[in-house]
């Protein structure tokens, strides 16, 4: 069981600290216990009616009328309501994905993101939904309130989303196109955002070895000798330890010396010396900049013929 303070349900639900202490007291909608120093806390299901609540509140409905509904009705309208007039409001679709993942309903998860597909297109609803739903995920993770269970049941979800509309894309041809390789190191298995940088990459012509999580860095040099990719990208997420990133942008970098090394994720943006072929992104936006910005094919260079199966 979670136990969240006014201030964490206000920073999850995007509802003001205020506005949940009237609903609490007009309406009854949360129950807090308080502790000993008589400071309200709150648990997993106030969180999860919260999102809810706010979600149909969002969409039209008073919250005189929300508050009067059970449990079981209050989640069933939350799943039928129409979100045509609603599509552009973000934080009720990142609402209605975090009270999803808190029930484990694998069906309202699916439904949701598929109709923030359809409105957006997969890119944008990445951008928009996905991005801070995984964003509110790591808050709620690092406050002891997202078990593994329901952070394997989205992470699922999304990479097969991301899989899937990746896979749908029209093949690239490596012998006429800018190519990347894109690869986690050792023990990392933080693959959503390189995942969906391959997206991006391919959705604009260039072609990517993908070769994903837990990759030895032995491998990097045979792999740049055999591919000659223009750039390699990796993302830091978990590994290397924060001490030990410095030495390995280093040693990756000496692997693959003609090769620009772009990094990404929260290890990335360490303060350290980077090598010369060595940049940081600091968000996932400039990455698609950086795609977009190049073109698809090497003007100049021949592209030679893969060696690799």
């Amino acid at each position: 069981m979670g136990h969240f303070s006014i201030s964490d349900l206000e920073q999850l639900s995007g509802i003001k600290a205020h506005t949940i202490r009237v609903w609490e007291q007009r309406y009854g909608i949360l129950r807090p216990v308080r502790t000993a120093t008589n400071i309200r806390t709150y648990c997993d299901d106030d969180l999860r009616r919260l999102l809810n609540v706010a979600t149909l509140c969002g969409r039209g409905y008073r919250i005189s009328q929300v508050a009067k509904l059970s449990e079981q009705e209050l989640c069933s309208a939350v799943i039928s309501c129409d979100d045509a007039a609603h599509a552009d409001r973000y934080c009720h679709q990142v609402n209605g994905l975090l009270a999803a993942m808190l029930e484990m309903n694998e069906c309202h998860l699916t439904a949701i993101m598929n109709q923030v597909v359809e409105h957006y297109g997969f890119e944008q609803a990445v951008l928009r939904v996905v991005y801070p739903f995984l964003q509110r995920i790591g808050v709620m993770w690092q406050a002891g309130t997202v078990n593994p269970a329901q952070e394997h049941l989205v992470t699922h979800l999304i990479r097969q989303k991301l899989m899937a509309a990746t896979d749908a894309l029209p093949p690239v041809q490596p012998a006429t196109a800018r190519r990347w390789v894109l690869f986690l190191p050792e023990r990392e298995m933080h693959e959503l955002a390189l995942l969906f940088m391959n997206y991006v990459l391919r959705s604009r012509g260039h072609h990517v070895l993908y070769l994903g999580q837990n990759l030895p860095i032995a491998e990097i040099e045979k792999v740049c000798s055999a591919y000659q990719p223009y750039a390699a990208v990796t993302v830091l997420t978990a590994v290397p330890e924060r001490h030990e990133v410095p030495a390995y942008v280093q040693q990756v970098s000496q692997l693959c010396p003609d090769v620009r090394l772009f990094l990404y994720g929260p290890l990335a943006q360490l303060e350290f010396e980077l090598p010369p072929n060595t940049s940081r992104l600091a968000l996932i936006t400039d990455f698609i900049q950086l795609a977009t910005s190049l073109p698809t094919a090497e003007a100049c260079v021949a592209q030679p013929q893969l060696t690799i199966a």
